[in-house]
């Protein structure tokens, strides 16, 4: 054990290994095989990571807009130029094929653009002459300290949600990526001190739950950014907010696709296969509800079948379409709800279980499966999956199922397939989910926009990158001010009458 390679924390722009003696175990799921361990802090080590972002915050709060501009566009340019690199990283720890790590590094770049334009992001406001003589004026300004803390599914993008922005904005940022892929994180610190940002400002401290509650408790954080199931994200947002900080915690999802009668289902099948079975399911946006208004399902059913014929199960690195499940138990979890869907009287039209792989056979493989007739009761509908199992839901109207999808517990994203723009236009208006698809299956907004859902799939009341993610790294200052006139002949420090 003592030959494998440690994945270590990054603190004060290098390296650290840690002191604690905790490790755990990371995984290359197409291989079955632990491939290295990771660092797990203690007590002391959240301390140090905390002191040293809270004293490099200062000077990198003071540094010009121009400045951190500049430090942006370098890592856009070598992030672009190196991505590659951070592709494999992902394939080699998440599982997910490279076609799709790359796919992931792409939509976070779209954040980093986005922050290149901090100047702008940043102008506040002003009033002259509100009173005689007394103007009135907003400023932007960074929080300190932020936390960020990300899920294993996206280990560069969903980071990427948050840390351009909050380092351009001013902040000094603290990443704290899952245990399961930690490397990428590392990867991206090297790439952030290349394009010149100071040591201090990034900061990746490595961990468990320890790490978790360190950032959440200690007060010289200001703020914490989340991804995770809901159950998590409702501890952490109410956990920081107990402790006095800014929380913005994106949870879980069950994501339907509502497919009217007159849809294309030949784009409807496409997309079912992409939203639902891409990265293996394990992303908050997949599509994991198909509701299909009667009399499409049975034809769409052979279309999907059809599709999932054709896909390529196997290792990400050998040109696959589809990779591994990220670990074995969470493997075993997701085959777990295949038998609950038999036992509820489901019917499994195809069963990922058997799948024939190119790859190793001690992978922790799942192949696409499809279910039909699945009861609103059953597990399999109302609990979030996170894996490439695509269940079938027949309803007879439009309107059962929108007040299918509004009954549930999240409201992250929902898509409605149909050539009729004034179903689609009511749909947009009625249905109660934060992020809409019309004839598009995952509609993750672009970065200039706002991702994040509603009801038990966010909580607090600020959303990840575009206008809102700017706010929440910043805040707002008025300023009332009036200057005397060279000609004033004496001072008056009465209120103002006027």
């Amino acid at each position: 054990m003592s030959s494998t390679p440690v994945v270590p924390h990054w603190i004060d722009g290098a390296e650290f290994p840690g002191t604690s003696g905790r490790t755990a175990a990371v995984f290359d799921p197409a291989l079955g095989v632990e491939t290295k361990r990771v660092a797990l802090a203690d007590e002391s080590e959240i301390q140090r990571a905390v002191a040293s972002a809270k004293a490099a915050f200062p000077a990198w709060r003071d540094l010009s807009l121009a400045k951190r501009q500049q430090v942006m566009f370098s890592f856009r340019e070598l992030l672009n130029a190196r991505k590659g690199e951070l592709a494999e990283i992902i394939t080699a720890e998440h599982g997910k094929v490279q076609s799709d790590a790359l796919g992931e590094i792409t939509r976070g770049q779209e954040v980093v653009e986005v922050a290149t334009g901090i100047p702008q992001l940043m102008k506040g406001e002003y009033s002259e002459s509100v009173s005689t003589g007394v103007d009135v004026y907003s400023i932007r300004q960074p929080l300190g300290v932020v936390g960020i803390i990300s899920p294993f599914n996206f280990p560069a993008m969903v980071p990427m949600w948050f840390f351009p922005l909050a380092l351009a904005a001013g902040n000094s940022v603290i990443l704290k990526p899952s245990e399961k892929d930690p490397s990428a994180a590392i990867w991206i610190a090297r790439l952030l001190k290349e394009a010149g940002l100071p040591d201090g400002v990034f900061t990746v401290l490595q961990g468990d739950k320890v790490s978790v509650d360190g950032l959440l408790e200690h007060p010289d954080v200001a703020s914490i950014s989340f991804v995770g199931s809901t159950p998590i994200a409702q501890y952490v947002y109410e956990t920081g907010a107990r402790h006095g900080k800014r929380v913005q915690a994106l949870g879980g999802a069950k994501n339907h696709m509502l497919v009217l009668p007159d849809a294309d289902l030949d784009l409807v099948a496409d997309s079912a296969i992409n939203a639902g079975f891409g990265s293996a399911g394990e992303r908050c946006m997949a599509i994991s509800v198909v509701v299909a208004v009667e009399p499409v399902a049975d034809a769409l059913i052979e279309k999907i079948t059809e599709r999932m014929a054709t896909l390529r199960i196997g290792d990400g690195r050998r040109n696959c379409d589809m990779g591994p499940l990220v670990t074995k138990e969470h493997r075993d979890k997701v085959a777990g709800y295949i038998e609950i869907a038999e036992q509820d009287g489901a019917t499994v039209v195809v069963d990922g279980r058997g799948v024939e792989i190119d790859g190793d056979a001690n992978g922790f493989w799942l192949g696409p499966t499809l279910i039909d007739q699945v009861p609103t009761s059953s597990r399999v509908y109302t609990e979030e999956i996170f894996g490439p199992v695509l269940s079938i839901v027949r309803v007879k109207t439009y309107a059962e199922g929108v007040e299918l999808i509004n009954s549930g517990a999240y409201g992250n994203g929902t898509a409605i397939f149909t050539n009729d723009g004034g179903a689609a236009r009511r749909f947009q208006n009625e249905v109660q989910v934060g992020m809409i698809g019309i004839n598009v299956p995952i509609p993750v907004p672009v970065a200039y926009f706002s991702f994040g859902g509603w009801k038990n799939s966010l909580f607090g009341d600020t959303k990840a990158h575009g206008a809102a993610g700017v706010r929440f790294f910043t805040q707002e200052k008025a300023i009332t001010s009036r200057w005397l006139d060279p000609s004033h002949g004496g001072i008056n420090l009465g209120f103002p009458q006027n």
